[in-house]
């Protein structure tokens, strides 16, 4: 079987965190999000994480190069060599570019592309909940829009190139935890990949 290579696309809220780690704990691989190492960064105090936070209180997106510095870098790591679930990255056509440039060169390319198809009022109601049940100083309405935004502009046309190249399924997202799991394992049990 071909390593899974795999990445998890959806707007804030739509629930790609919590699929992609079931997903890639059902196949065995890490899931590489750079969410996780951005806040792991903010919670440490380092210069990167205070650099981040201020990024990121503002409501603005991590620069491209940082995040594709910190994205081959984990992709490197051993763990990653039999296959991988990105989640938050690639998040616009440049990134693409480097990812692609990055896995031709190791003779790899994506495997699958899960797209969360979740409505915007769905998206913000459930980002507003985490904001209050984790006080996520970040998930204010105002940078929650901002950042929906920006999905919508520079994310969502990631997925027409993935579907040129005939590797996106698109996953209804709205529903109960198992029921969107089960979802995704079908479509990628489709394409060959399972556990």
């Amino acid at each position: 079987m071909t390593a899974p290579r795999l990445l998890i696309v959806g707007p804030q809220g739509s629930g790609k965190g919590t699929q992609g780690v079931r997903i890639a704990e059902a196949l065995g691989i890490p899931v590489v999000s750079t969410g996780d190492v951005f806040r792991a960064n903010v919670k440490d105090g380092t210069e990167l994480g205070l650099k981040v936070k201020a990024i990121i209180d503002a409501g603005d997106l991590v620069p491209d190069e940082l995040t594709s510095a910190i994205v081959r870098d984990r992709l490197e790591q051993d763990d990653a060599a039999g296959g991988f679930l990105l989640d938050g990255y690639p998040r616009n056509l440049g990134q693409v570019g480097d990812l692609d440039a990055f896995l031709a060169s190791r003779g790899e390319a994506l495997t699958g592309v899960i797209e969360l198809s979740v409505p915007r009022d769905e998206s913000i109601q459930r980002l507003a909940l985490r904001a209050t049940e984790q006080g996520r100083a970040d998930d204010t309405e105002e940078a929650i829009a901002k950042r929906l935004s920006i999905y919508e502009s520079e994310t969502a046309p990631i997925l027409d190139v993935y579907r040129e190249r005939g590797v996106v399924d698109e996953i209804d997202g709205v529903g109960s935890l198992d029921a969107i799991t089960e979802r995704i394992t079908a479509a990628l049990a489709a394409r060959g990949i399972s556990a």
